[in-house]
């Protein structure tokens, strides 16, 4: 009982934990799925170049393939040889000579009116002579007829013979062969059996393409793929040996046989392991990386979702690709992961995550040296071409300067690998232009990844901050003197951020937005008094609080209402942290007494500002609304206002979630001052 209470509360405790585990236990559950279940030829051979390995031993016994150049000789010899089937077609010789018999009897009556029997049959039987004698030889077309080919094969029902083509007739021939013949009959009517034989002449040959080709696959079966055999055990070639034509297809014929013997169901378990270790030691080294240089996005499971998402969305539609198509592997957008991810990070973890990605997948496809080279430089690029996005146009430049990295590298690798341009492919070239013009997606994955992962963009930031936003205009139309403030405070927070590090849109949009409840009850503010008159006179101090509290609590409803992202909400939730209203809680001490004075309930309800833009957007809050109090705004009084104000934040604990140092605080605290006295008009008095 005591260990399950133990287990539920390690449950209820780290479950956010527990799920970003098991989140990025599924992602790399689904990248092992969908990898090639193939073992690879680790060598990259070029012909022409040395061997840049050690010694290679065959591993077992292996026929050398002949190239392709032997292949089609051979075939050509092989199907010189073919002698081509044709059919004869009894049937049809069968019903033209009826054909014939009656187109006689009318030349006959309309010339004789049946008289003369005895010439009559004499002309009969001597055209039934003739006609059998071309019909059963056959008459075959010229345009059919294969050239170079001194025999056919000729089908009479289920036998074949081989006749000479000299021996079958064509139109042409069966015409002269019937003048010649009809010229030497005796007792006939020349003319009708002359006219009637031609009349009714036809090609009784056809080609059977069945057969024919039936008899040339025949013929290829006879046609041996390999040349020669290596055994187990026998060198292949030497450490710098060159790679001649012949050693070139000696390690073809190896590697051919490698990926048949160990490209199997047969590996398929140790292959599966080794995949799960590859995949495990990528995306463990890629957290290890984020927990070094940027933990604060390990907390998060949205953004650790966010580049699980975009690292999947590269890997499966390739895996894909290579089982389906390899030869299309340049046609895929692998620059499009860089493009995506500096959206939402910063470039260096952009990179390492681009890196990961592209090292995972270079051990399944082909050339695996070339595919990270033109994808690091590729990717490299796209960084440094969205380095600050702030326009949708970024993206299309980025796209054109990814597409000329992509020509650069791969005539770079034309010149290193094979020592000239011999083997350009101007497919390549229409591969890479397809695959920069892909990238283009990222404009919709942007937004997707935006909306589905509540994440910010910079052009996002930017919208928010346009002054002319629905909510903006009423916050300056409601409360002129918050909108003015929350503008100051916006300048002010930016400026620190530039200074210290950190995301300038981000705190400008979160100032503008992070006292939108005081528009509920604008009056209440010292800010929006312009009559002199203070509502505050005719309230109780709990009252007053009660007030100045809840323009937090109302400023996240409108907030969550207008859809603003939670990151901008976050503003509105930490900006007064967990510290007291000061003012009307000193004068409930002084009127009432410190024991008729609860503390709780002159206090904000938090949290406290948990990263550098909330914390610096705390301090020039409550510098720029002090300073609308200070009498004589001169250097001294501004400085102290500045120190002692920050200092009450420090000595209140309210920068202890923050990643900011006392460094950084000082360079706030610099920078705000110089603010104030922008504001003020204050000149130094230079020394005499």
């Amino acid at each position: 009982m005591n260990l399950l209470r133990k287990i539920l509360y390690f449950i209820r405790y780290r479950y956010h934990i527990i799920y970003r585990v098991m989140i990025t236990l599924l992602a790399m559950t689904l990248i092992v799925i969908s990898l090639p279940k193939t073992v690879r030829f680790n060598y990259h051979y070029v012909q022409g170049l040395p061997w840049a390995y050690n010694e290679l031993i065959a591993p077992f016994d292996f026929a050398i393939l002949k190239t392709d150049k032997e292949l089609a000789d051979e075939k050509e010899l092989l199907l010189d040889q073919l002698i081509p089937f044709y059919t004869l077609s009894k049937s049809a010789s069968d019903s033209m000579r009826k054909e014939l018999e009656r187109g006689f009897e009318k030349k006959w009556e309309v010339k004789y009116n049946n008289t003369e029997p005895l010439l009559k049959e004499n002309t009969l039987s001597e055209i039934y002579r003739l006609f059998d004698a071309v019909t059963t030889r056959g008459i075959v077309s010229v345009k059919e007829i294969i050239q170079d080919k001194p025999e056919l094969n000729i089908l009479r029902g289920n036998h074949a013979n081989r006749i000479a083509i000299t021996d079958l007739f064509t139109l042409q021939t069966a015409q002269k062969y019937y003048q010649l013949e009809t010229a030497k009959a005796k007792q006939i009517d020349k003319k009708i059996a002359l006219d009637i034989l031609q009349e009714y002449l036809f090609i009784n040959l056809k080609y059977n393409e069945e057969m024919t080709s039936k008899e040339e696959i025949q013929l290829l079966s006879q046609l041996s793929l390999t040349q020669g055999l290596v055994q187990k055990g026998e060198r292949i070639i030497a450490k710098g040996e060159l790679v001649s034509a012949k050693k070139f297809q000696v390690l073809y014929s190896l590697e051919n046989e490698f990926n048949k013997q160990f490209g199997g169901s047969n590996k398929f378990r140790s292959l599966f392991l080794g995949q799960s270790l590859l995949v495990f030691l990528s995306i463990g080294l890629l957290g290890l990386f984020i927990g070094y240089f940027d933990p604060k996005i390990l907390n998060d499971s949205r953004q650790v979702m966010l580049i699980l998402s975009a690292i999947l969305i590269i890997i499966i539609p390739l895996s894909i690709l290579i089982q389906a198509a390899n030869e299309y592997i340049l046609l895929f957008p692998f620059a499009l992961l860089p493009l995506l991810l500096r959206s939402f990070f910063e470039e260096k973890l952009t990179l390492m995550i681009h890196l990961i990605t592209v090292l995972i997948m270079s051990a399944f496809v082909p050339d695996g040296f070339q595919f990270v080279f033109i994808q690091m430089i590729a990717g490299i690029v796209a960084v440094v071409g969205v380095k600050d996005l702030h326009k949708r146009g970024q993206i299309f430049i980025a796209s054109l300067l990814i597409f000329v990295s992509y020509l650069f590298v791969y005539f770079m690798l034309l010149l290193v690998m094979d020592g000239g341009l011999g083997k350009f492919n101007i497919f390549n070239i229409y591969l890479f232009a397809i695959s920069a013009l892909l990238t283009l997606f990222s404009f919709p994955l942007i937004y997707l990844f935006e909306k589905v992962f509540s994440q910010l963009t910079n052009i996002s930031l930017l919208e928010l901050s346009e002054m002319n936003s629905t909510l903006l205009r009423e916050l300056a139309r409601k409360a002129p003197g918050t909108f003015q403030h929350s503008i100051q405070v916006g300048n002010m927070a930016e400026a620190v951020i530039q200074e210290i590090g950190g995301n300038p849109l981000l705190v400008r949009a979160g100032a503008l937005y992070h006292d939108i409840g005081k528009m509920y009850n604008p009056r209440y503010f010292i800010e929006n008094q312009i009559t002199g008159l203070n509502p505050h006179d005719e309230l109780s101090y709990e009252e007053s609080v009660a007030l100045i509290k809840g323009h937090v609590a109302l400023g996240i409803q409108l907030a969550k209402k207008h859809n603003l992202p939670d990151a901008i909400i976050d503003f509105i939730r930490t900006h007064h942290g967990n510290r007291r209203v000061e003012y009307f809680y000193r004068n409930a001490v002084k009127d009432l007494g410190e024991n008729a004075v609860y503390e709780e309930d002159y206090t904000y309800n938090g949290p406290i500002p948990f990263s550098r833009e909330t914390a610096v957007l705390m301090m020039a809050d409550s510098v720029e609304a002090a300073s609308r109090s200070i009498s004589k705004p001169d250097e001294d009084n501004i400085s102290q206002l500045v120190d002692s104000i920050l200092e009450s934040q420090i000595n209140a604990d309210q920068f202890i979630n923050s990643n900011i140092t006392f460094r950084d605080i000082n360079t706030a605290k610099k920078i705000l001052k110089r603010f104030l006295l922008n504001i003020f008009h204050i000149r130094i008095e230079y020394p005499k």
